[in-house]
């Protein structure tokens, strides 16, 4: 498998379960992707969230997407984030989603935080290949 698996299967189920961590103890919650491409995972969230702190601290992160039409299907990626400021990209994802902007956000505003996966490892897990070895999958 090829890291356009990962894209494509990440399309297909846009919801990540994203573990950061917080001092020892790890957090983790759901997350939509805001879009995928061959340059990375890419993300969205507000600078007042605790996610924004942790992540400063420390941007290792995992994600596991679920693909809900079959149980045992699940994607794991683990990286390392790159926050992003480029003034294009939050004017996309301002026209990508509206109610942005009905939250008081614009491209100026410090609290529209972007970040992607770029760089790291996935690896495809299902009830078939519970107890085989890990194919890992390198990315960035």
């Amino acid at each position: 498998m090829e890291f356009k698996d990962c894209v494509k299967f990440a399309k297909e189920n846009p919801v990540a379960w994203l573990a950061t961590a917080e001092g020892d103890q790890p957090r983790i919650r759901g997350l939509s992707i805001w879009f995928v491409d061959e340059t990375g995972i890419y993300f969205q969230i507000h600078a007042k969230k605790d996610i924004y702190k942790q992540l400063r601290k420390n941007p290792k992160v995992e994600a596991a997407f679920h693909k809900a039409t079959e149980p045992g299907a699940v994607m794991r990626v683990a990286g390392k984030v790159e926050f992003l400021n480029d003034p294009a990209f939050k004017e996309k994802v301002l026209k990508d989603r509206p109610f942005l902007a009905q939250m008081g956000l614009n491209a100026q505003h410090p609290d529209l935080i972007l970040f992607r996966i770029a760089r790291g490892q996935a690896y495809f897990w299902t009830f078939e290949t519970n107890l085989a070895p890990k194919k890992m999958i390198q990315f960035g």
